[in-house]
């Protein structure tokens, strides 16, 4: 059986033609109405080659055609791989000042997630599980949520807004069969509707082009904004495994296209092989490793049972098959974590290079929430947040004290804990009763006192996970068999499993 024949990029037609032929279109639909433009820019080949195509085309158009705005949203998870992220940074400012030079109405957007969406906040603060296919919690939060919130605004504002985006169909099969399925829907020559946003289009300029041919493109037009490609170029080849990345000249010459960037704390792939490479291909990019060390130890199960607890986030405990389902971080599970991170954050900032030396791994404003959750919504009254911060990095913890704050001091938790004689789960209900009353000693209405005061007692009268188990079994069997007469269900939420 023969091998198909590789076709010629392009199908055969000059660059310059295709080039020409794409820029003008970007400038019929530009001038076709007054809905803004939003283009989806994540440093990569593909955005970034469609983010020059629309340039060049409003280049083309004189100062009174280019009267919209054209938004250029770039998401940072802060989490980002942190090449990735200053790359994206500094082209993000360089892009600023040449639109304004060249009079374009191109306007960029750095997005952050909420602080209470981040990834540090919701892993140690609230003790999510590290991210698995089965329990995905981070891309909603870190980056769908904050693209949606802004193109949504744009939509308030302006009634309607058209989404650039560099996605293609042969990224996948998965990409074409939604692609083609949204093609059959369009309202307007090459403009598809969006599922997920209402009153927005989605226009995909390159949804033709393979992998070849976006780096021809890029490496036959000199960056518009004046970011260098060739840079870009360089980067992919150091995230290469076998770091082979030639300049792409025909349809023989193999790509390092497929090179994957996203974030560095990412436990959904086997492997981060991009930063892996990165490390083994640039003796100078060995500052990294304290971060792919990291990486690693969160994706490693071998100790989920003894970090998770074996509640859910309610305190309830559920069943698969004949065991418990695993719940949120322990508190000594959290802790650690961030001890790891903040260590991981004095190595990197030791060794890295002076332009990242004041790398930040965890913002002060996440440490603040992960402070307040740990202090007022799970009653961890200790307050082991500052100790740890100065213990990893030898810098006072900026925040104020929350003595005045807490139920109870140093002495007397340490004058509980001998009392509970080393029964963790009578300790933390005790403190947490204590708390619960606290809070609600200084309300008028103490409305909803003695609800969660129960919860607290629910959550805490197992002896131990065993008992837990069989009571939890016991309830099972109950249900089994006279389902009709039973009120014992467990609550059902959104929870780490």
């Amino acid at each position: 059986m023969s091998t198909p024949k590789p076709s010629a990029p392009f199908q055969g037609r000059a660059l310059a033609e295709v080039v020409n032929e794409l820029t003008e279109e970007i400038r019929e639909l530009y001038t076709a109405d007054e809905v803004p433009w939003v283009i989806g820019y994540s440093g990569g080949k593909d955005s970034t080659a469609v983010l020059q195509l629309v340039w060049l085309a409003l280049q083309g158009l004189t100062d009174e055609q280019r009267t919209k705005p054209v938004h250029v949203i770039s998401t940072d998870t802060l989490v980002e791989n942190p090449v990735v992220a200053a790359w994206v940074s500094q082209s993000l400012d360089t892009m600023g000042k040449a639109a304004k030079e060249q009079g374009l109405p191109i306007e960029p957007h750095r997005l952050i997630p909420e602080v209470k969406d981040t990834f540090w906040v919701n892993l140690i603060g609230k003790g999510y599980p590290a991210p698995r296919p089965k329990f995905r919690w981070c891309t909603e939060r870190l980056k769908i949520k904050p693209s949606n919130a802004f193109i949504r605004r744009v939509v308030r504002r302006h009634g309607e807004a058209i989404l650039v985006l560099g996605i293609r169909k042969t990224e996948s099969q998965a990409r074409a069969r939604a692609m083609a399925k949204h093609e059959k829907r369009r309202v307007r020559d090459r403009l598809s509707p969006n599922g997920n946003l209402p009153n927005s289009l989605v226009y995909s300029p390159i949804e033709a082009w393979g992998t070849e041919e976006v780096w021809m493109f890029l490496m036959q037009y000199s960056n518009a904004w004046g970011h260098r490609n060739k840079d870009l170029l360089t980067m992919y080849q150091g995230a290469s495994e076998d770091s082979e990345c030639p300049l792409v000249v025909d349809d023989t010459t193999p790509s390092c296209g497929d090179s994957r960037f996203g974030c560095w704390t990412c436990t959904l792939v086997d492997k981060d092989k991009s930063m892996t490479a990165m490390i083994r291909n640039d003796e100078e990019k060995e500052w990294m490793r304290p971060l792919l060390e990291l990486r690693n130890l969160l994706d490693d199960v071998s100790t989920e049972k003894e970090d998770r607890d074996f509640r859910r986030m309610n305190g309830n405990v559920q069943l698969f098959h004949d065991g418990v389902i695993q719940g949120p971080y322990t508190q000594e599970a959290r802790q650690k974590w961030l001890t790891k991170l903040l260590n991981a954050q004095t190595r990197v900032r030791q060794t890295a290079p002076e332009s990242v030396k004041g790398i930040e791994l965890i913002s002060e404003a996440e440490l603040h929430e992960i402070r307040r959750i740990w202090v007022f919504d799970k009653h961890e009254v200790e307050d082991t947040l500052p100790a740890i911060y100065e213990a990893e990095t030898s810098e006072k913890f900026p925040g104020r004290p929350l003595d005045e704050q807490l139920v109870l001091g140093a002495e007397e938790i340490d004058l509980l804990k001998e009392v509970c004689d080393g029964d963790d789960i009578h300790f933390t209900m005790t403190r947490e009763l204590l708390a619960v009353e606290r809070k609600h000693r200084t309300m008028t209405r103490r409305s909803g006192l003695f609800k969660e005061l129960e919860k607290t007692v629910k959550k805490g009268f197992y002896e131990n996970e065993d008992d837990a188990l069989q009571f939890a079994k016991r309830k099972q069997e109950i249900r089994d068999t006279a389902p009709t007469y039973v009120t014992l269900d467990e609550e059902t939420t959104d929870a780490p499993s």
